[in-house]
């Protein structure tokens, strides 16, 4: 909301030897609504940067439309900052925006193919244009939700957004968040000491924070892990001498690469690819939700099995008491698909929190990851039973409705291309 600041006198005058007299109030237009008034009204205003050299510019949201004449080719505009109504038919001389034109025509040359056609036409039917103009209201709202997510995010990874299969937009009721949301009734217990070590790795104290809970460094000095998959994960916490580059914590830094939401190809729903190369062994996400009891998860998984999805992860490390749903309420690993060969493991991870009973899910590679490769981990990840029960997450990321109950199982396809599918979620 922006402060627009008014004179007192209807007339616009002040008396001699006097300043003007002025009084603010709230304004619910956007800037670039304000920007839009005052091109129309030839206002010049310097904050809004319309000025003499640019008052009669416009800019092109998107284009909508085409056609062409024997002389000349033109587009159908929508303007930004203006309804659909005020669109109009601008000879492409007019226009100064190449990448919206390479835009528009890759599109056109897509659609012309579904529809087995190899040339363009002078004029474009009604269905094509329609098609063409929804195509390009999904990238800006898709553009709209990556910069929000961005805004939102407090971990060096970027986040973007695709969709070149369909026209489905972002997700509704899903709320980005970075750390667990605590339900109703649980209460997370903080630790009171922290590590006296100037050197986690080399020079542990009394074995650092894994060695005060009798377990190893989970980490090498790249930040790798190097314990088997089940085995605890003991990061120093907020009361440690160490400083915030200690090589004990990964984890808590967050997500380190860049990561693109996508709409899959193959009927899986939204995926998740990363943008770089990974190493093998390398912490790349948090699953993050919000934190319920099992009874609450049993009674919203009936919901969800109705709605024919769900996004329940079972915190079993020690108890099965409390189980993360990520369902309106996570981050990016919400969008990460099953495989049933994975190239993400799911350990245990302990930092500031000391109840065993809630760990942090952290998904480490299990190999090394190609730029643009999709992310990947096993809903039904067995870990080693020496070393602690099985870590097994209900839930679907596709539209396949999955109970939360395990006595009312359904036999779900499972879709993942991998040669060792087991054909079956569950």
């Amino acid at each position: 909301m922006h402060t627009l600041l008014w004179p007192l006198n209807s007339r616009n005058t002040k008396s001699a030897g006097s300043a003007y007299h002025h009084c603010s109030v709230p304004c619910k237009m956007s800037w670039e609504g304000l920007e839009a008034q005052c091109r129309t009204a030839r206002i010049k205003c310097d904050q809004l940067g319309v000025n003499r050299a640019n008052v009669n510019d416009y800019e092109v949201e998107f284009l909508c439309d085409y056609k062409k004449t024997k002389v000349e080719e033109f587009y159908l505009v929508k303007w930004k900052s203006f309804p659909e109504s005020d669109n109009t038919w601008e000879p492409k001389r007019n226009l100064k925006c190449s990448k919206l034109m390479k835009r528009f025509h890759l599109d056109l040359e897509e659609v012309l193919r579904s529809h087995k056609r190899r040339c363009v036409p002078k004029k474009l039917d009604r269905e094509i244009a329609s098609y063409l103009t929804q195509k390009a209201k999904l990238r800006l709202n898709l553009q709209r939700w990556q910069d929000h997510l961005n805004l939102t995010r407090n971990h060096p990874g970027r986040i973007f957004v695709t969709n070149e299969v369909d026209l489905e937009g972002p997700p509704k009721n899903f709320t980005y968040i970075n750390n667990y949301k605590v339900g109703q009734g649980i209460v997370l217990n903080e630790v009171a000491v922290g590590c006296e070590c100037k050197n986690c790795v080399e020079e542990p104290v009394n074995g650092c924070c894994p060695g005060a809970s009798l377990h190893r460094m989970a980490y090498n000095d790249k930040g790798q892990v190097r314990i088997r998959p089940g085995q605890p994960i003991y990061e120093c916490n907020s009361r440690c001498s160490c400083g915030p580059d200690c090589l004990n914590r990964v984890v808590q830094k967050g997500i380190q690469f860049d990561l693109c939401i996508f709409k899959t190809e193959n009927g899986r729903g939204w995926g998740v690819r990363s943008l770089q190369h990974i190493k093998k062994n390398t912490f790349v996400m948090e699953y993050i939700g919000e934190i319920i009891t099992t009874d609450e998860a049993e009674r919203r998984g009936h919901v969800y099995d109705r709605q024919g999805s769900t996004y329940l992860f079972d915190l079993d490390y020690v108890e099965d008491v409390y189980t993360v749903d990520a369902a309106h309420h996570g981050n990016i690993s919400h969008f990460v698909n099953h495989s049933c060969n994975p190239n993400l493991q799911v350990f245990n991870v302990f930092i500031d929190n000391i109840d065993e009973r809630l760990p942090r899910i952290a998904l480490f590679s299990t190999r090394a990851i190609r730029a643009g490769e999709e992310l990947t981990f096993d809903y039904k990840m067995q870990m080693d039973p020496v070393d602690t029960e099985s870590t097994k997450m209900d839930s679907s990321f596709s539209q396949a409705g999955l109970p939360s109950s395990p006595k009312k199982r359904i036999r779900v396809e499972c879709r993942c291309g991998s040669d060792t599918c087991r054909k079956y979620l569950f």
